[in-house]
Formats: structure tokens, sequence, C-alpha cells
């Protein structure tokens, strides 16, 4: 899979600021969100936004990140 993933540095900063997340953890997750939207994974709907969210889940977590969903109820699966 190639894909071009462009991040705005000033947009990350203040995202991570809004919703209390290190630039790290927010950069992590927003790469792992553009992987598995170049990889198909998408959010249209509620089926596919539970499967692109436990994905991301098991990812970010496997990297050492917290769970990107807490309020969700979603359990890591360990990546193969």
């Amino acid at each position: 899979v190639e894909a071009d993933l462009v991040i705005c540095v000033p947009v990350l900063e203040k995202e991570s600021k809004d919703q209390n997340k290190t630039l790290e953890e927010h950069m992590a997750h927003l790469l792992v969100h553009g992987t598995l939207h170049a990889q198909g994974y998408d959010h249209m709907d509620d089926e596919e936004a539970e499967v692109m969210e436990q994905r991301e889940t098991d990812v970010l977590v496997d990297l050492g990140f917290d769970v990107p969903y807490p309020d969700r109820n979603y359990t890591p699966q360990p990546l193969a």
C-alpha cells in the first residue's frame, strides 16, 4: 500500500490540547487512522466505524499507547 499522509502541525497541536493528549499520542493516532484509510478501512456508517476503531485500538495499544476511545467498550486484541 502506498499513501501520502499529511499532518498539519498547528491542527495537531490544537487537537492534542483540546483532547488532553500528548503530541506523540495524537500523532500516532492520526498516522494509524490514515494508514487504515489507505488500506481500505472507513467509518461512513456505524458498522464500519466500529471495525476501524477496534483496529485503531489494537494497533495503538500494541505500540504502547492508551486506548484511543476510552468512552467505547473496545478490548484491545493482540496483533498477529
